[in-house]
């Protein structure tokens, strides 16, 4: 096995500590995780998820939504009326 080194991830708080409960439930840590998701990328030589960048009628819808949480107007079902 080669040489290890140290890699550094910022993230919240609390995605971190959701994150190593689902983890730990299926025996991993989140150093695990990460380990695999870097050998999935080395192996596959592509990201292990399906990454798209929205056009922009869904970044408009997107950008609805999210103004209509916070002002909490609108319902779901107003979103697929249109």
């Amino acid at each position: 096995m080669s040489r290890s080194t140290m890699l550094h991830v910022r993230v919240d708080a609390e995605t971190k500590a959701q994150a190593s409960i689902a983890l730990a439930s299926m025996g991993l840590s989140v150093s695990d995780a990460v380990r695999i998701l870097l050998k999935r990328i080395v192996n596959d030589q592509t990201f292990p998820l399906e990454l798209k960048v929205p056009n922009k009628k869904t970044l408009a819808a997107m950008d609805e939504a999210r103004m209509m949480m916070k002002s909490r107007t609108g319902t779901h079902a107003d979103l697929f009326e249109e």
